[in-house]
């Protein structure tokens, strides 16, 4: 079945729930994907057009990411979570997605989102990807989607 990794990326903790329960489903090691300098509540304030998030958007602005991941080339698998931000992945997830040589990946994609749906995340996410990679499948991840849920759609796919 080969090594299994779950990246994701959590403003606020509700990606970091997710994550945290597919490891436990799918028995992969965990990393967290940690902006140089962290975020504050008024930094990913989208209300506000001068919010950091925003900025970087727009930007189209590099985030710094804290560590890396030892080994990346002896996963096989790479769940990789994060809250959907303008329609796709934050600057921060693309950042750390160019870090890496995915070749041979079978990349699978997990959001979370207060009303977005998942929309062309994997296209817009692809142009950071490096290397002949797969993905696999995505999926948004409500509050209201049990435990049983994820085991049936991580069932699915690996």
């Amino acid at each position: 079945m080969g090594r299994k990794i779950i990246a994701y990326f959590s403003a606020e903790g509700s990606t970091e729930k997710v994550a945290k329960a597919l490891a436990k489903i799918t028995g992969a090691d965990i990393f967290s994907i940690v902006p140089t300098v962290p975020y504050t509540a008024s930094d990913i304030n989208w209300k506000n057009p001068l919010a950091r998030c925003n900025k970087e958007k727009i930007g189209k602005k590099d985030v710094p990411v804290e560590g890396r991941i030892d080994g990346f080339e002896d996963y096989d698998t790479v769940f990789l979570g994060f809250p959907i931000w303008y329609y796709g992945a934050p600057n921060v997830v693309n950042t750390f997605v160019k870090g890496y040589d995915w070749s041979g990946k079978k990349i699978v994609l997990f959001a979370t989102s207060g009303g977005s749906d998942m929309g062309k995340t994997a296209q817009k996410l692809e142009p950071y990807l490096s290397g002949d990679y797969k993905i696999a499948a995505q999926k948004l991840i409500r509050p209201s989607d049990k435990a049983d849920d994820l085991k049936k759609w991580v069932s699915e796919i690996i």
